[in-house]
Order: structure tokens, then sequence, then C-alpha cells
């Protein structure tokens, strides 16, 4: 339910549930009230000149019983003005009035008006004093009447009656019930709003102001539950984009601090990478200057050793530069369109006489036409070549070492694959070897060294050929890189150039 719609429901809730219920209520107690007056008329005796009284007494009966128990001790009292009067007025909080007859003429009228109205029919004396004590309802004029028949001092028949206006007490009974009830409904009806209310709104709020201050503090793991995160309505859709904000944020970390460990691996092995060849280039140049090149031969291998290690030192940081530009999204492509055969009977025959120096054989299969084409960068394509076959000459550990090349004929495309027989990858590493820097011989010591950016650079390049690559290996047998690129159609809207 939409904010805009809750709001619109509480208000109505507030304005129609009481008026709803209040209605209820006033004709449920106003159906009580004419029920029982109903019922007291029906079961009224209709042998008497007027109609026994029920409960509708009781607002008097403390004070009709205290007159009666004073008029039996001291009778004198129902001549006594200032002793009624006091009796009246207590009656009139009652709506109640006194009236007193000795003899048959009135001696005391508590209201005028009351005794005018029920002179006529007022019944006389009983003639039983103390003992025959009777209530009446006067239809007619709806009075309620009490009768106390008592002797005065001088044997003088006394009678005291107590006229309750029956109307008048029922409207204030039914005011005082109506009044009761509005104020219980209004109590009930505003604690359930507050309560939807809290529940609907408020405590969602704090939930979520909760969860972000969690997310202030760098807790991203804190969670709303997923019950709150269904809610159809903008509360639900706060607690979807802070779900979604902590995700990201939480990913964000995390990246963070993979990015610094990466870092801090890069920094380690390419401390370790350059003080290696560094080391090396310190000490033959150390051992020229003491003299101890002292023949032609010694010195031409010293100066060749100091270049191979400069040579080494200076790949890496190519790789670190091209790494760089990984990074940024900054590697210069330019592409042309390649004839597939001619392009890697060259790449083969130049990576050929390298291996060949190295005691590794090559063995090269191409099955794909000779007017093959794909859209490539050579240079970069060159790198992925390269970085590959450096991987599997530095891992090689096989004295009868062998790489095998095939390019291979896919229909819409072309596949790549490297071979070698060395001593392969774990299948536990194999997923994460595409990774920055991950080395699966990750020692300081080790000798094969290495940043462990040179397969996650050619995953790169690979992919933003649109191609894609895999590997393949089995411990002590070898690995196997394949990648993929889609051929060149002559209906291909591009620019690039022949090559």
């Amino acid at each position: 339910m939409k904010f805009k719609t809750r709001i619109l429901v509480t208000f109505m809730a507030i304005v129609l549930l009481p008026l709803c219920l209040t209605i209820l209520a006033f004709m449920g107690i106003g159906g009580y009230f004419m029920h029982k007056e109903a019922n007291f008329r029906l079961n009224a005796d209709p042998s008497r000149y007027s109609y026994q009284m029920l409960d509708y007494y009781e607002s008097t009966q403390d004070v009709f019983e205290n007159l009666k128990q004073r008029l039996e001790i001291d009778p004198g009292q129902g001549e006594d003005q200032d002793y009624l009067q006091e009796v009246n007025e207590k009656l009139s909080d009652a709506n109640s009035s006194l009236i007193v007859i000795k003899s048959g003429e009135p001696i005391f009228i508590g209201d005028q008006a009351d005794y005018d109205l029920v002179i006529d029919d007022l019944p006389s004396f009983a003639g039983a004093p103390f003992n025959d004590n009777r209530s009446y309802y006067l239809g007619e004029d709806q009075k309620l009447v009490k009768q106390l028949d008592f002797l005065f001092p001088d044997g003088s028949e006394g009678t005291a009656y107590v006229i309750t206006q029956a109307a008048t007490l029922i409207n204030n009974s039914f005011l005082k019930s109506m009044m009761l009830s509005i104020v219980l409904i209004l109590v009930i009806t505003s604690l359930v709003i507050s309560k939807w209310f809290a529940d609907s709104m408020v405590k969602p709020i704090q939930e979520l102001n909760r969860a972000m201050q969690e997310v202030r503090d760098g807790n991203f793991e804190y969670r709303i539950s997923d019950r709150e995160l269904v809610q159809r309505n903008e509360i639900g859709e706060l607690y979807r984009s802070y779900e979604d904000m902590r995700l990201r944020l939480k990913e964000n970390a995390d990246e963070k601090l993979q990015q610094e460990n990466q870092n801090r691996e890069l920094i380690s092995n390419i401390t370790h990478d350059l003080k290696t060849p560094m080391t090396s280039i310190k000490g033959y140049v150390e051992g020229i200057m003491d003299g101890v090149a002292d023949t032609p031969e010694k010195m031409d291998k010293y100066i060749k050793t100091i270049y191979t290690k400069a040579c080494e030192m200076d790949k890496l940081i190519n790789e670190l530069t091209l790494y760089a530009g990984i990074d940024s999204h900054r590697i210069p492509y330019t592409f042309h369109r390649i004839n597939v055969a001619s392009y890697f009977d060259d790449c083969v025959e130049e990576v050929g006489m390298d291996l060949e120096n190295k005691g590794i054989q090559l063995n090269y299969l191409n099955t794909v036409d000779r007017d093959t084409r794909i859209i490539a960068d050579p240079e970069q394509l060159k790198r992925v070549v390269n970085n590959i076959i450096s991987n599997s000459v530095k891992y090689m550990d096989n004295d009868h070492g062998e790489i095998d090349i095939r390019v291979l004929d896919e229909v819409d495309s072309i596949r790549v694959e490297i071979e070698d027989n060395g001593r392969g990858i774990a299948q536990k590493d194999l997923s994460r070897i595409f990774e920055r820097f991950y080395r699966t011989d990750s020692s300081r010591n080790s000798l094969k060294g290495g940043s462990g950016i040179g397969v996650s650079i050619v995953k790169k390049i690979v992919e933003d050929h649109g191609g894609y690559i895999w590997a393949t290996s089995k411990e002590g047998e070898g690995t196997c890189m394949h990648f993929v690129l889609r051929k060149y159609t002559e209906n291909s809207e591009d620019t690039a150039n022949e090559v």
C-alpha cells in the first residue's frame, strides 16, 4: 500500500471508524434502554392504579430508605420543614422531588410542577404504615413514584411521595453510557490506528535508519529481512534500494580490498623479479670492475649476461606498463584485416627460432583456408601468442620439451590452440590462472619469477577482440591454451586496414 493511500486510509479510519462505532453504540445502548422501559411496562401490575416500578428507583433508593428510618424513629420529622427541605435537595440531584401529605392535605411540596402533574393520580393512604412501601409508574406523565405511609405523632395519616422524572432518569443513564462508550471507542480506535501506523510506517523507517547506520559504520553484512523487501510500497522500494546500495558498497569494498591485496602482491612480486636480474647485473658489473673478466671470452660472457638480464627487466617493465593500460582501459589498438594463414606462419617462424635455441621442439598445424581473415591488432595478437609460449617455456620442466601450435577452422570463427608437455596445472589452480597477479608457484624464491599478470593480459586482449579464452591441463602431462576469434566477412562494416 502506497504512502498516500496509507495516509488517506488512516485519515478515513480516524474520522469514520469512531463515527461508525458511535452510531452502533448509540443504536445498541438506545435499544437496550428502550427494551428495558418496554419490558417494565409489560411487566406492570394492571390491577393497580399505576405500574409497579422496577430498578428505575435505584437513584433515589438511599435517600428514600434514610427517610423511612427517620420517620420510624421520629414521625414528627414528617412536619419538620427544614428536614424535609434537606431531603428534597438530596432528591433534586437525581431529578426527583418530595411531597408530604397529612390527612389528605399537602404540608410539603418539593416541586410545584411535579405536584401539579401527579396530584390527581397519587394513591391515598393505604393503612399499613412502613410495611407496604409501594412504587408506581404514572405512564401518562412519565413520573416514577415511591410511596411511604406513616402516622404522625397525633395519629393523623401521613404519606411521603418521592417523585422522579422517568424520561430524565432514562436520558441521564443513556447519556452517561454513551459518554463512556465514546471515550472507550476513541481510546480503542486511537490505539489500534496508532499500532497499525507504527507497524506499517514507523517501525520500517526505524529499521531502515538502523541499517543505514550500520552501513555508515562500515558493516555491509547487515541485511533487512526478506519479508520487508517484498512490500509493494515506498517502504519496500526504499528497502530494495538500500539492499542494492549495500551489495554495491560491499562489492566495492571487497574489490578495493582485493585490489589492495593484489597491489601488495604485485609490489612483492616486482620487487623479487626486479631484484633477481638486478643482483646478477650488479654482480657481473662488479666482476668487470674488479678485473675478474680478464679475457675477451669472459668479458663477452659477462656483457651478454648483463644484456640478457636487462632484457628481462625491460620485458617486466613493458608488462607493467601494459597492465596499467589494462587497468585504466587505455590499451591502444590498431585493428586490421589479417590473413590468418600468413599471419600465423610468420608468428611460428619468428618464435620457432627462439624455441630452437632453447632446445624446445615446435610443431605447427594450420587447417584454415588460405584466404580466411580476421579483424585484429597484429601487435597485440602477437603479444597473446608470445605470452602464452613464454609461460609454457617458463614452466616446461621437461628435457624434451614440445610446443604445438594449431590453428583450426570453426565455421564462423578460428580456434588457436597452444599446447605444451610441461608440468601442467592443478585443477584447483586452473580456474584462477586468468586472475591478475595469480601464480601457481607463489614462492618468492621461485626461479621462475614472473609478475603473474601475463595470462590476465592475454585474456583482456582476446576479449577486447570479441573472442574468448580458456585452458585445459593435466598435471605431469602439460597445458593447452585455447582462444577463439571470429572470422571476417565481406558484409561486415568496418574500417580496418588489410595486412
